[in-house]
């Protein structure tokens, strides 16, 4: 008995610091079936990434199946409007990123969710910035020498996203605005098919989330010029930000948060916030995430939807500060 009250002391005091009723497993069998799991693009993306890291431990925790479902469109509206429609009863999620909960409310026109009426948010895991990726051998190893190449050859320069609303797109088209040049957005249902194409020459950059970028970085079929973050990252602290490079308060980067339909039993969303507080304190999974440039996030249920609520807001500003379209 002592050791397993030793063992479980420092995930007793996360639960209390996160606000989560550390007797909610007494209060519901749940789950008593498979979970599934709406990751809103496609399969090997930053999205599809983080989720499995959250969903394997969570099946771990449960001893039962937690199942991936890749959903994409539409920046991550397709799956996030599946998951709101969904039976509100904690088998079907979603682990969304940034797009689907802020930004496409200003960039589409039509929504078929509400953001802040239609979800219950649990925790957001992690903060995953982007890092402006060229082909090795575009004459390019800063942010300045690809302006001056965007300003030599306007509309040639192409830039890469999976999908309009995306950080990445948000990215090109904050950088084109705050430059002064002319770059051509080609939209991706895939952000594997995306980097396919940059590490083949057929587009010139991409603003590429860390979590799927970095080891295409490592094996030297991308380099890489700068993050969209305000800070510099940990795992490449020799590439400057953007920020940095001449466009104070740049920034573009995404998050991957689990968030349930709204009506959601109280029981189910207090063992949900409870056991995703014990998965985001796993070592394993807190180095898996961080290993590749991202940022551990954690935050409480309260925490989650003012950030949504307050992003909503940025994020329209960003939309209309950078000019953002959808294709």
């Amino acid at each position: 008995m002592k050791n397993s009250l030793h063992i479980i002391g420092p995930v007793a005091m996360l639960l209390v610091t996160l606000g989560v009723p550390l007797n909610a497993a007494a209060q519901t069998g749940y789950p008593e079936k498979p979970v599934r799991v709406v990751a809103p693009f496609p399969a090997g993306s930053g999205a599809d990434i983080s989720a499995r890291v959250v969903t394997q431990k969570l099946s771990e925790l449960w001893a039962r199946p937690v199942v991936v479902e890749n959903v994409p469109g539409a920046a991550g509206s397709v799956g996030a409007e599946r998951v709101a429609k969904s039976a509100a009863d904690g088998y079907t999620l979603l682990f969304s990123g940034d797009a689907a909960m802020t930004t496409n409310v200003s960039l589409y026109s039509k929504l078929g969710y509400d953001p802040l009426r239609d979800f219950a948010p649990i925790m957001n895991f992690v903060e995953t910035p982007n890092v402006l990726i060229v082909h090795p051998s575009l004459p390019v190893k800063t942010v300045t020498d690809l302006v001056a190449l965007a300003k030599s050859r306007p509309g040639e320069i192409t830039y890469a996203s999976s999908g309009a609303g995306t950080s990445q797109h948000l990215g090109g088209a904050l950088l084109a605005n705050r430059a002064g040049v002319d770059l051509s957005h080609i939209p991706y249902k895939d952000a594997a098919v995306a980097m396919s194409d940059v590490i083949g020459g057929r587009v010139t950059m991409f603003f590429g989330n860390t979590l799927f970028a970095m080891p295409q970085v490592r094996a030297g079929k991308v380099r890489a010029i700068a993050v969209s973050s305000l800070k510099r990252i940990p795992v490449v602290p020799e590439l400057p930000t953007i920020a940095e490079s001449g466009y104070p308060a740049f920034q573009a980067v995404a998050w991957f948060g689990l968030l349930a339909p709204v009506g959601t039993p109280a029981a189910i969303l207090t063992k949900l916030q409870q056991d995703s507080a014990r998965v985001i304190a796993m070592p394993d999974v807190r180095s898996k995430y961080t290993e590749n440039g991202g940022i551990i996030v954690g935050n409480t249920p309260a925490e989650f939807a003012a950030q949504i609520k307050a992003e909503i807001v940025s994020k329209g500003n960003l939309v209309r500060a950078s000019g953002a379209k959808v294709n």
